[in-house]
């Protein structure tokens, strides 16, 4: 499927206060919490990551999902084209893009919670990952612009980054190797419930 993502990302301080918030204002979950594993590919040379792109495997629960993801605009939401589609477990997609020089570079985990509002056009997510909690509105800009006021947050709150970038910077504040923003067996452990 192709198309155009417009969306930022919030700050939340837990997953149960964002939960709170967005139900609050009228969000009911529309798909459950659900935990993700992503794995960018790249060139040896990183050639996309240069030009602001990437080709991403997610698994999602039982799904599996190819995504291109184009460049992008620069600005206060985040626009870029998107073509995803989805694989059968066990497909050799993975081993045909190493054939093609493209190789795992970067792995990033998050459990995912989708909300909607009936008949909106956008969806936010509620994001736990491990270097924090975020809350993603996706949809047309003026809808992103309404809601995240609706929720109380303020333009300067908005995030148009990449958990990529987001993880590098963490990495960069608290002096650590950005070796891949995965959860430890324990955190696993105590977010399974």
């Amino acid at each position: 499927m192709s198309s155009v993502e417009t969306e930022i990302k919030l700050p939340a301080s837990d997953p149960a206060s964002a939960a709170a918030l967005l139900e609050h204002a009228g969000f009911v979950v529309h798909h459950p919490r659900t935990f993700e594993s992503n794995t960018l590919l790249d060139t040896p040379d990183i050639a996309l990551r240069r030009t602001r792109r990437i080709l991403r495997i997610r698994q999602y629960g039982a799904k599996h999902v190819i995504t291109y993801k184009g460049a992008g605009s620069d600005g206060k939401h985040k626009t870029r084209e998107e073509l995803e589609f989805e694989i059968p477990p066990g497909a050799p997609l993975p081993l045909i893009f190493e054939r093609l020089g493209y190789t795992p570079q970067f792995r990033y985990e998050k459990y995912r919670t989708e909300y909607a509002r009936e008949g909106e056009p956008g969806i936010a997510t509620l994001d736990e990952t491990p270097i924090g909690t975020y809350v993603e509105l996706e949809g047309p800009p003026e809808w992103i612009d309404r809601t995240a006021a609706e929720l109380g947050y303020v333009e300067s709150d908005y995030i148009a980054k990449s958990y990529g970038a987001l993880y590098a910077e963490h990495c960069a504040v608290h002096h650590t190797d950005p070796n891949g923003m995965v959860f430890g067996p324990e955190e696993i452990a105590r977010r399974a419930h």
